[in-house]
């Protein structure tokens, strides 16, 4: 299985104190050294994290394939055209939200995604959709003309936290932290079981499947057990590790983990 490493927590951390270190693009040899199969970064429209000048170096001088994340907005599209990343995945994006809350909801945009992918496609880069692992939002993907789509596993790893971690801690209001374990369990049976039948559906019809958000080292080997998933997306949990090992070590934990 492949995996592309989101360096955006690097950026975070910067922008704390905006005195330029550390600098993300410090990671890309790292990254390649380690094993990494790719670099994800996400050039938010209110630029909190990760900057213009980020991206474009970052893609200049990448050893490795880029995805570039960015909502379907005309001037964030208009910037990946210029940049030309290997692949640009659309997500849906909220001011308020402290990470990405949710898949893309396509036909909630058609006009404007249609036109977003034909663009990028045009340019010759890669279009790939965030999206909920939902039956026909999976059939909205291919039918719109994306080559990938990346489930959002954001309910999956809330589900094994509530199980195995200690949710609790989080600043998170989830009613189902009250329910029974038994219960809990099944809902956690059932989340990976429809992704498995959606990504098998998809890759059935063209589509290539990633999938991210939330996956860290404790959750990650269920998902890595379906076999039509050929990508994931990790970011927080890598840079997290990496304050106490090192970003190469880091890394080359979650790839031990990434082994089927």
């Amino acid at each position: 299985m492949q995996l592309g490493v989101n360096i955006d927590h690097i950026a975070v951390l910067r922008e704390a104190r905006k005195n330029g270190d550390p600098d993300p693009l410090d990671a890309l040899s790292i990254c390649k050294r380690a094993g990494a199969d790719q670099i994800t970064i996400h050039l938010r429209e209110d630029r909190r994290h990760i900057q213009d000048s980020d991206a474009l170096h970052i893609i200049n001088h990448s050893f490795l394939p880029v995805n570039l994340e960015c909502a379907i907005a005309p001037e964030m599209i208009d910037i990946a055209c210029t940049l030309k990343p290997h692949r640009v995945t659309l997500v849906p994006e909220k001011r308020e939200e402290v990470t990405t809350e949710g898949g893309l909801a396509i036909l909630g945009d058609q006009p404007l995604l249609l036109d977003a992918i034909k663009k990028l496609q045009y340019n010759e880069i890669e279009v790939s959709l965030f999206i909920d692992p939902d039956f026909d939002t999976v059939q909205r993907a291919k039918a719109v003309g994306a080559e990938w789509i990346e489930f959002h596993t954001g309910k999956y790893a809330n589900l094994h936290a509530m199980l195995y971690g200690n949710l609790a801690k989080t600043h998170h209001s989830i009613p189902e932290l009250e329910l029974p374990r038994k219960i809990l369990r099944q809902m956690l049976a059932d989340e990976l079981e429809n992704m498995k039948r959606l990504s098998d559906e998809a890759v059935k019809t063209g589509l290539k499947v990633a999938a991210g958000h939330g996956l860290n080292y404790q959750n990650v080997r269920e998902i890595v057990a379906i076999e039509t998933i050929e990508e994931l997306n990790i970011g927080q949990s890598i840079i997290a590790r990496s304050v106490f090992t090192g970003l190469g070590p880091a890394i080359l934990d979650m790839k031990a983990l990434l082994l089927r």
